[in-house]
């Protein structure tokens, strides 16, 4: 996970790069089309190209559509703000999936996970500023908006495991972020340069290690212990920031953040009692 972590902290820095001179649809398209022949290749490496075709079209389909909205909010929000202060915004993620689970999935929250969810939303608020000075900047919006997008992602993906293979399930995401982002970014698609060459190649390889890994991860260990070493992007994110931006968080994005990764951390280890309660 710590490896997991490390990649897509590089990757998001290779996207916060990109989005200074490309839109953030653009950057969403080249996120996966740079991403898809690394994929393509593992998929034939491990023989998962059979029955690739017999899927669940309607479930790949919709988590495109999300993936790429996600993807272009990311971009655009990273546009705005430093990487420590998108992370820490972003970080509500695991809480918007426990609260979704109760909608999309008929899951049963108790009242201690649904207060650990309204603190991480407290946390939110703080970083975006509850002193009117920059409250509700348009770029902690659309990092918001890409949180919500990932935890929606996240419930089909969980859907979707039951019957698809995980390889599968990587390729169609790909293939179709790939399609649908370009499609819409061609109406102001700018044209690539060649400077750019080096930082295509470590968006698609960050990306593509960090998916392995953190399948890895997650295969390897129980969720409940492996899932808060993602919170260490928050140290990637600082030290990115302060080596190429000369930027530190200030005081409301580190007391956000570190209210959004507690009430994280509970939820987390509360699903970890949980699931062995109802599984004695």
């Amino acid at each position: 996970m710590l490896l997991a972590v490390a990649m897509f902290s590089l990757m998001d820095t290779a996207m916060k790069l990109l989005s200074a001179h490309y839109p953030a649809m653009q950057v969403a398209a080249l996120r996966a089309l740079t991403s898809l022949p690394l994929v393509c290749a593992y998929l034939a490496w491990r023989g998962a190209f059979a029955g690739i075709l017999k899927v669940r079209w309607a479930l790949h389909l919709s988590r495109a559509v999300i993936g790429v909205a996600m993807l272009s909010l990311f971009a655009f929000g990273l546009k705005k703000l430093s990487l420590a202060e998108a992370y820490s915004i972003f970080f509500i993620a695991p809480a918007l999936i426990t609260a979704l689970s109760v909608v999309l999935l008929k899951e049963r929250v108790d009242a201690a996970r649904w207060s650990a969810i309204a603190i991480g939303l407290l946390g939110v608020l703080v970083v975006l500023r509850p002193d009117g000075a920059g409250f509700l900047t348009i770029g902690g919006l659309a990092i918001l908006g890409a949180a919500v997008c990932y935890a929606v992602s996240a419930i089909i993906g969980r859907i979707m495991s039951a019957t698809e293979r995980s390889e599968h399930m990587v390729f169609w995401l790909m293939l179709l972020m790939a399609i649908g982002g370009s499609v819409l970014a061609a109406p102001n698609w700018v044209a690539l340069r060649a400077g750019d060459i080096a930082l295509l190649c470590a968006l698609a390889v960050t990306g593509f290690i960090g998916q392995l890994a953190i399948t890895e991860a997650f295969r390897l260990g129980e969720a409940s212990s492996v899932a808060p070493f993602e919170y260490s992007a928050l140290a990637w994110g600082v030290a990115l920031d302060w080596l190429l931006w000369h930027t530190l968080p200030d005081q409301y994005t580190l007391l956000g953040a570190a209210i959004i990764i507690g009430s994280g951390i509970y939820l987390v280890r509360h699903e970890r009692v949980h699931a062995a309660a109802e599984h004695p």
